[in-house]
């Protein structure tokens, strides 16, 4: 799992960065929508994706009533609480691949705007399978305050595809289908995690030259403040 450790930091660090913005709790409260409609249930033990979910809001230090609240709207009628979800894939400045992960309700809204900011930063969004292949869906889930071999210990009949410690913070690395399972083996330990959620892992990283830096992070944060925009993932070093 080439730069798997190195990406997991940079994730935990802008994860951290990205609870400070002031819509980051509206996005994980669509996510909650969409994952309640999707399951048909606002019961996070009769829906993995909702509690998949909630374990990622939990991460973010969303309040319990936030996540009621969203649950709620979910099991709701209102049309507004509909959203389609999207994903785009392109190349951003340096041939960095970059995947956008969104839910919108106005499909053609999004998708002109997230064209506009590859273009403006010299890259440019791809077809469907452009740069998929260059990443792995994975859960991670990252523990303080615990060693691998305590983890592997509790851990020793979950089916776990990898564990890395980097600056005190072990991440457990796991198949999607397995997400659910293993978050449940941790709580039943009493383990809290540090941050836990499905996401795109690059397989190997591109290094960024200096001219071409400032473009980059320009595209990544113009993304992420997308009202639309869930998740942003990239093979930059």
């Amino acid at each position: 799992m080439s730069g798997h450790n190195k990406w997991s930091k940079i994730h935990r660090k802008k994860g951290l960065a990205d609870a400070a913005r002031s819509n980051v709790y509206t996005k994980l409260g669509k996510e909650i929508i969409v994952a309640v409609k999707l399951g048909g249930s606002g019961d996070p033990e009769h829906n993995s994706k909702l509690k998949e979910v909630i374990a990622k809001a939990k991460s973010n230090n969303m309040p319990n009533d936030n996540i009621k609240r969203a649950i709620a709207k979910g099991l709701g009628d209102s049309s507004d609480n509909n959203y389609d979800a999207m994903v785009y894939e392109g190349y951003g400045p340096a041939g960095v691949a970059v995947i956008v992960e969104a839910l919108t309700n106005n499909k053609n809204r999004t998708a002109g705007d997230v064209r506009s900011y590859f273009d403006k930063s010299g890259g440019a969004l791809g077809v469907s399978g452009s740069v998929s292949f260059l990443f792995n869906r994975l859960g991670l889930i990252s523990v303080a305050n615990q060693t691998e071999d305590n983890l592997l210990e509790i851990l020793i009949d979950s089916p776990i595809e990898d564990m890395s410690t980097e600056d005190g913070i072990v991440t457990i690395t796991v198949k999607p289908e397995n997400f659910n399972s293993v978050l449940n083996v941790l709580e039943q330990n009493n383990i809290q995690t540090e941050s836990a959620e499905v996401a795109m892992v690059p397989m190997s990283t591109v290094a960024i030259p200096d001219d071409k830096v400032a473009s980059f992070e320009k595209l990544i944060d113009t993304l992420e403040s997308n009202e639309d925009v869930q998740a942003v993932y990239h093979n930059a070093e």
